[in-house]
């Protein structure tokens, strides 16, 4: 039942924070003078936050177990990642573009993954994630090479990076966390059977 309980809420709050990134996405890619040190703050609690949520994911018991599976160890890089962008923001501008970028490269992969291990367990919707998931790996590689120095440009393929990863957290919550149904049992394969 514990175990419900850490799915119900990191399953929660993977849709609010990922409203949240999509909305701040949105955000600056409508206003691209806005502040760079609010928005590594900005990012950097809501990183913060969704490392929480990774690492209660992590521990939960979704029915598929595939959302969650890279969570412990990404969970911990993103809560670590997040506090020195709440800590130092001023002092990692330049790079922030950069550290959001692989991030959500990182993240895109893993979800690629998950896809793909969604379509062996016959999760029929498995392909939104692969795309979702190519989208964002696209969009965080972009960042990296960064094809412009200008801040607003910088700012604006921040913002649609980070609405692509908010979309694909949200979709991978929505199509591969299951909760179990009181009818199934968890049964053990052994070796020996």
């Amino acid at each position: 039942m514990m175990s419900e309980n850490y799915t119900k809420t990191a399953k929660t709050g993977y849709i609010a924070l990922s409203v949240i990134l999509s909305i701040f996405g949105i955000i600056l890619i409508s206003v691209p003078d806005f502040s760079m040190t609010l928005a590594v703050r900005i990012c950097g609690g809501i990183m913060t936050a969704f490392g929480g949520f990774k690492l209660i994911g992590y521990f939960s018991k979704d029915l598929f177990r595939l959302a969650f599976q890279y969570d412990l160890a990404f969970g911990i890089l993103l809560m670590s990642i997040g506090a020195l962008m709440l800590i130092r923001p001023k002092g990692i501008i330049n790079i922030a573009g950069v550290m959001i970028g692989l991030y959500i490269l990182a993240d895109g992969l893993m979800k690629i993954q998950i896809s793909i291990d969604s379509k062996r367990f016959g999760i029929r919707s498995w392909y939104l994630i692969m795309i979702m998931a190519v989208l964002a790996c696209t969009a965080g590689l972009v960042l990296l090479f960064k094809p412009s120095d200008g801040a607003r440009i910088i700012v604006i393929l921040i913002g649609i990076s980070l609405f692509l990863e908010g979309a694909l957290n949200m979709l991978t919550v929505l199509v591969a966390v299951k909760l179990k149904n009181k009818n199934i049992i968890d049964v053990k394969i052994s070796d020996n059977d």
